[in-house]
């Protein structure tokens, strides 16, 4: 079954054709590096790590570009405030994203480009636009004309007469409109030199410079988050193709992640940021959560579901585990047509999901009648699934990441749950009953399901 994506542009599912055959090309807006991250932040990259993992199991070789925006006002204005230059502030913030990512299993990035690396590019895409034009300069500024360009709205599908862009209205700004491609030095602020005067590149001029020097004139998919959609991924459209690129083939974005019903945003103060989630919860059963729901529905938060989601992520785990100790070796096989049926739907990760739960399902019930052989090869189904959407719990990329006490704690209860199912296969009931008291003396509650055995810590 072909690959089929929701196309924000065009509204619509549309089947995934390359422009290059064999490859596939992907430029995500990356971090604004201006503080923590939190769970908002990385459910995206999280997001198109899953298409590009599954891109490379269909047989194309990816190039991912994933941005660093290391220049913004409110990077500047948060680095002053803290008494750092906004070069030290963006660059502690910068690592602290990169930690998150790599610590949430994303693969890394073809290149993971940063703004002031490439001003020459912008420079000369603002001389493009120039000279066709689009654009025009004033008073140490240049700004994008937005009348100039018939095709603008299209993506977010407004009309041009009616957008605003939440820029002040500057006195050589000739329309309300048109938005800043290079704003013109301020006093304490940093600047590069142009023809047009010292200054910085506005935001959206960025990512149009970054994505056609790594990805070319033309590339596969553009992707980010929902709120993007205007002004930033509409003007970065309008000024790639008024520049004479093509630009994007296809527009993918990613809904939010929202506490009490409000996006989580800095400014609103309802973040929960990534050091706070993993003293809750291993990485990657943060990760099987946020990874879970479709990509462009919202994920509202709560510590309940993160739990009811890191057992259904530890179901799977004692599956393996249990598999490993009674047949042998778990491969990585083949993935159901069901689940590649699911992710060829639109990245539809949630029937993806039902199609590995149900394995496991069946896979515990092959092992408690004593059918070693159909339980492994369900295993390998379930190894295949799982590896895709990066949560293999038999990995060598997870097994790297232990050491914390849920984790120790995890893999000791583990292991003598698995003493038990091998103790009750043998009738050996004194043991099983032994092994169960001593659980429960520490603090452990075990529910035996169909299912297999599941355990919580009690409160």
């Amino acid at each position: 079954m072909a690959l089929r994506l929701f196309d924000t542009a065009t509204r619509q599912v549309r089947e995934f054709r390359p422009a290059r055959s064999g490859t596939a090309s992907l430029y995500v807006c990356g971090a604004t590096v201006q503080g923590i991250p939190h769970i908002g932040h990385v459910r995206g990259a999280l997001n198109y790590d899953v298409l590009r993992r599954w891109l490379v199991h269909k047989g194309l070789d990816v190039l991912l570009v994933r941005n660093v925006t290391d220049i913004d006002d409110k990077i500047i204005t948060k680095a002053a405030d803290a008494g750092r230059p906004w070069w030290e502030w963006a660059a502690t913030h910068e690592r602290a994203f990169e930690d998150a990512f790599t610590v949430l299993g994303c693969l890394p990035p073809s290149a993971a480009p940063r703004a002031t690396g490439h001003i020459t590019q912008m420079i000369e895409l603002i001389q493009r636009l120039l000279d066709r034009g689009h654009a025009y300069a004033a008073d140490g500024d240049v700004y994008f004309s937005v009348a100039s360009f018939d095709d603008y709205g299209v993506l977010s599908n407004q009309r041009p007469d009616e957008v605003q862009q939440g820029e002040s209205q500057a006195e050589g700004k000739r329309d309300p409109r048109d938005f800043t491609l290079w704003k013109g030095s301020k006093p304490g602020e940093p600047s590069w030199p142009t023809p047009w005067g010292s200054g910085r590149p506005g935001w959206h001029l960025e990512c149009s410079a970054m994505a056609t020097t790594y990805l070319g004139a033309e590339f596969d998919i553009h992707g980010g988050g929902v709120d993007l959609v205007f002004p930033h991924h509409e003007n970065e459209r309008a000024q790639s193709r008024a520049a004479g690129d093509g630009f994007a083939r296809y527009w993918l974005h990613n809904a939010w992640v929202t506490l009490s019903g409000e996006k989580m945003s800095k400014s609103l103060g309802n973040v929960v940021s990534i050091p706070q989630m993993l003293q809750r919860c291993r990485p990657v059963e943060l990760r099987f959560y946020l990874i879970q729901p479709h990509y462009r529905s919202t994920i509202e938060y709560s510590d309940e579901a993160l739990s009811e989601s890191a057992h259904g992520y530890r179901r799977i785990e004692q599956f393996l585990r249990r598999v490993s100790a009674q047949a042998g070796q778990v491969r990585v096989g083949s993935v159901p047509a069901e689940f590649a049926a699911a992710l060829d739907d639109d990245l539809g990760t949630p029937q993806a999901f039902a199609v590995l739960h149900n394995t496991v399902r069946d896979g515990n019930a092959a092992l408690d009648s004593a059918d070693s052989a159909k339980a492994l090869e369900l295993a390998e189904s379930v190894r295949a699934m799982v590896d895709i959407l990066g949560v293999d719990p038999l990995s060598q990329r997870w097994a790297e990441h232990t050491g914390t006490e849920a984790e120790a704690l995890g893999t000791l209860v583990e292991a003598m749950l698995a003493e038990r199912t091998r103790a009750r296969s043998d009738r050996d009931f004194a043991r099983a009953d032994a092994i169960r008291d001593q659980l429960t003396e520490a603090g452990i509650a075990v529910e035996d399901t169909p299912n297999g055995p599941q355990w919580t810590v009690r409160d």
